[in-house]
């Protein structure tokens, strides 16, 4: 955020009333700099300061929602340059284009293949969220019923690009319950296309040749009242896109440059021949900060390996990625089926999941609060410890759902097992596997 905790805390009202969650007004003021809290919390800040701290702590780029239903998504919001410095907050939306020489058949056949790329990864459901609609021929009637195919047989969200304002209001209204983006705005047609916008209530993306262009359009869409904008660079050169990416972040970031403090997007489709080339430009722009990417084609070949790389990036490294405390049944288990015991760090939930549905044993499986900690650096520090685990068993219902007492740990946690044993009176602890790959072969061959 634009502010720091101390620079926030002098415009509270200090009053340390506690009604924002936090013990006192610098506390709050700390969580507010850190984007852990919400200025609407505090129930006596004025109204004067409100403003000024609405202004001043809002994030040099501007977050905005894209779309509406279940693929909507969040851009921008950025506040750092890197990842480790923070985190990044609004993973680009990943889109494909098609043109208005498309035929309907073809596009209803490619929306069937394109909706079948989701695929489930620690938890998430990875996908694209967006196809863009490219006006080639000025024919508003076929734009609109491209749009309106898109929203009638899918979920994803739209980018709808045309210059022609008249064909852009045909777009919109066939699909305005979608919250399409606008695209794109120049120095040839701003006042219609930002008059559009602002009616509509939709983000609207605007292009220019150079960073000049696109600050004196920022600047009459800004003075029009409108906010949630898009910027293209217009470049379609590699180098030359990723240069400008990298500038805009810059401007938006080091130098607090609020009339380039947007997010972007881009075209890789326009930058190569084949869609295996665009594939790495687009990996490029993932990390290298578009908002917004527009390719050619999905394909499961090109598409997962973005997504993924998407996630990791976008994964707060500040907080471990993990899965609710509790039991969790797998295979159909019975009153006689075994009890494994593991940690709730995300990974290693999903890998022993996945080992244990693979063996077809049907099982307990109880994943402990370890504050999203694996099972060895749990172990380290404290939290996964024979006392700490026998409390949680004892406490997680489990002896109401089985007859027996014997209770699998994960091999690296051998060490655990006395204590184990003395805390669950009567119970008896079974040595798992180190590698979770060998746990389908443990519970076939253990007979528990």
């Amino acid at each position: 955020m634009a502010l720091t905790g101390i620079q926030i805390f002098k415009m509270l009202p200090k009053t340390n009333c506690k009604e924002c969650g936090h013990p006192t007004c610098l506390a709050f003021a700390m969580a507010l700099a850190s984007g852990k809290a919400e200025l609407a919390s505090c129930p006596d800040v004025s109204d004067e300061a409100k403003e000024q701290l609405a202004e001043a702590s809002a994030p040099p780029v501007r977050p905005m929602q894209i779309g509406a239903g279940d693929r909507s998504f969040k851009i921008g919001g950025e506040t750092v340059l890197f990842r480790h410095e923070k985190t990044f907050l609004g993973s680009p939306g990943l889109g494909v284009l098609v043109s208005t020489d498309t035929d309907e058949g073809t596009l209803t056949e490619k929306l069937k293949v394109w909706d079948t790329f989701q695929f489930e990864r620690v938890g998430f459901n990875l996908r694209p969220e967006l196809v863009a609609i490219k006006d080639v021929n000025g024919d508003a009637g076929k734009f609109a019923a491209l749009a309106k195919k898109v929203i009638d047989e899918s979920n994803f969200c739209l980018v709808l690009m045309s210059e022609d304002v008249g064909v852009m209001k045909a777009g919109i209204d066939s699909c305005a319950d979608r919250k399409p983006v606008i695209y794109a705005a120049t120095k040839d047609n701003v006042d219609d296309m930002g008059a559009l916008a602002k009616e509509k209530g939709l983000p609207l993306a605007i292009k220019a040749d150079d960073m000049d262009g696109l600050m004196d359009l920022t600047g009459k869409l800004t003075g029009m009242g409108l906010k949630d904008l898009i910027l293209d660079s217009n470049s379609r050169t590699v180098r030359r896109a990723f240069e400008d990416q990298i500038w805009l972040r810059r401007e938006a970031i080091m130098k607090k440059n609020r009339a380039l403090g947007f997010p972007t997007i881009t075209f890789p489709c326009e930058m190569a021949d084949n869609l295996d080339k665009e594939t790495v430009i687009a990996s490029m722009f993932i990390a290298k900060y578009a908002g917004i990417i527009i390719l050619s084609d999905f394909i499961g070949e090109s598409l997962f390996p973005l997504l993924v790389e998407r996630l990791n990036i976008y994964t707060d490294p500040q907080r471990p990625m993990t899965v609710e405390q509790g039991i969790y049944e797998i295979n159909g288990p019975d009153e006689n089926s075994p009890v494994c015991i593991t940690t709730n760090f995300a990974l290693t939930y999903f890998i022993v999941s996945a080992e244990i549905d693979a063996s077809r044993v049907p099982s307990w499986l109880l994943i402990m609060d370890t504050e999203g900690l694996s099972v060895m650096t749990a172990w380290a520090a404290g939290k996964f410890v024979g006392d700490a685990v026998g409390i949680f068993v004892n406490k997680s219902g489990i002896f109401d759902k089985v007859k027996h007492k014997k209770l699998i740990i994960p091999g690296y946690a051998a060490a655990i097992s006395g204590d184990l044993e003395e805390e669950v009176k009567d119970s008896e602890i079974l040595i798992g596997p180190r590698d979770a790959s060998q746990i389908t072969k443990f519970l076939k061959e253990f007979g528990v």
